[in-house]
């Protein structure tokens, strides 16, 4: 059943070269549907892994939200389970080694497991952390169970979204789990995706959009189970779920929750039915936005060159016309152009806009791709707005039709979204 369609756009992290521009790029639809016998949201094309992940141009490291975030978590994670010399911490997902580095500092062994050639390079290089450059599935899980690897704690952060079959991907993490292990998987809430109308988080790389419903029923067809659960804020809103094997019993937070998602009905199509013209409504208030902006002689700039940017720019159709330039911290994307607009992203500092020197450039607003927790003005820049006022709801406001467990339908502001620029 199709909950929204946001047409033909390209990969949202297949960031542009200048020789690239003159080449065709290529686009793909961006469906979203609902399955109401699994209640999972998912893509309805999807875009074989090897091409989204193999060179990428993300980092976590260049974010001091998902540094910070990471830390905390070691810590505490370090703490309630007594870990040390003779432990050992897989991360699926590792990317640069941002989460691992904080265990590999306390002398706990760690091993990364990320596909992305380059970014696994810094992660060993930078950091010192062995990571296998493969993607994470029951073979490779074999593997490493054959050699006796079996993992206290798994880390799968921002990645669960990211695997086309989540039943190989959960079973792998069934197979390298110790008896008492634990694996921690973070994903965005499909519930705060529909309530604050974060559209922007569907993209080509989020094979699918999670419910812990849809996660425990996953889980129960692998021998495990959500024995704890937390939700957080960062990416505007996550699930952070703590998964073990399916001999002991479910937190209060957990039975709660669960209990909470069916009162609201997110297991049914009704929960979903009005998203897409929501989304309609905030297009044609923020498109209205922007042209007022540019009218009254305002330079409109965005601040994170992000996938979610990307999505809300090329379903929207808001181009060079409106936006136009990027700055963004990452060395990795300085000196490209985005996917569709071909927008340049520059540097900050006064350097990166050297080619721009002799004008006034005055960004009285930010893109939603400033949702990056990197978000800060540019040097240059002499006034930053949040581009979004009042149009995103942001504190639980409810779909049309359905009931939000105690929460106010308030809608307010929109603050930048805590998030990695994702």
């Amino acid at each position: 059943m199709q909950v929204l369609n946001l047409g033909r756009v390209p990969l949202a992290n297949a960031l542009l070269t200048a020789e690239q521009l003159r080449e065709r790029e290529d686009r793909f639809p961006l469906e979203l549907y609902f399955c109401p016998q699994c209640a999972l949201a998912q893509i309805g094309e999807t875009v074989p892994p090897e091409r989204l992940f193999r060179d990428y141009t993300y980092a976590s490291s260049f974010s001091d939200t998902m540094v910070e975030h990471a830390r905390t978590l070691v810590e505490a994670l370090i703490a309630r389970h007594g870990l040390g010399p003779a432990s050992l911490i897989i991360e699926v997902a590792s990317n640069d080694g941002y989460l691992l580095q904080f265990y590999k500092a306390q002398g706990i062994p760690v091993l990364g497991i990320e596909p992305a050639s380059n970014i696994a390079e810094l992660a060993i290089t930078t950091k010192g952390i062995p990571t296998l450059v493969e993607f994470f599935d029951q073979d490779l899980a074999r593997r490493l169970a054959a050699q006796g690897q079996f993992a206290d704690i798994v880390h799968a952060h921002n990645v669960f979204a990211h695997v086309p079959d989540p039943n190989k991907f959960i079973g792998g993490i069934k197979q390298v789990l110790k008896p008492d292990g634990v694996a921690v998987i973070e994903a965005p809430y499909v519930r705060d995706l529909i309530a604050k109308l974060e559209f922007d988080t569907i993209y080509h790389e989020h094979f699918s959009y999670y419910s812990a419903s849809s996660v425990e029923a996953l889980c129960r067809r692998h021998g495990l189970m959500i024995r704890d659960v937390e939700l957080v804020p960062i990416h505007g809103g996550s699930l952070r779920l703590f998964v073990a094997h399916a001999d002991g019993r479910a937190s209060p937070r957990v039975t709660e929750l669960l209990a909470e998602e069916k009162s609201e009905g997110l297991s049914t199509f009704d929960y979903y039915r009005d998203f897409a013209e929501r989304v309609a409504h905030l297009k044609q208030q923020l498109l209205a936005l922007l042209q007022r902006l540019k009218e009254e002689g305002h330079c409109i700039a965005a601040y994170g060159a992000s996938a979610k940017g990307s999505t809300l720019m090329n379903a929207f159709g808001i181009d060079g016309r409106l936006i136009e330039f990027v700055v963004d911290r990452s060395h990795l994307k300085q000196g490209r152009f985005t996917p569709g607009n071909h927008l340049p992203i520059l540097a900050r500092g006064g350097g990166g806009l050297s080619m721009r020197a002799t004008r006034d450039f005055r960004p009285a607003a930010r893109s939603a791709s400033s949702t990056c927790a990197n978000s800060a003005p540019h040097p240059g820049f002499r006034a930053t707005v949040p581009i979004l006022p009042s149009l995103r709801p942001t504190n639980g406001a409810s779909p049309a039709g359905t009931k939000r467990s105690g929460r106010p339908n308030t809608v307010k502001a929109a603050p930048i979204r805590n998030g990695s620029g994702k």
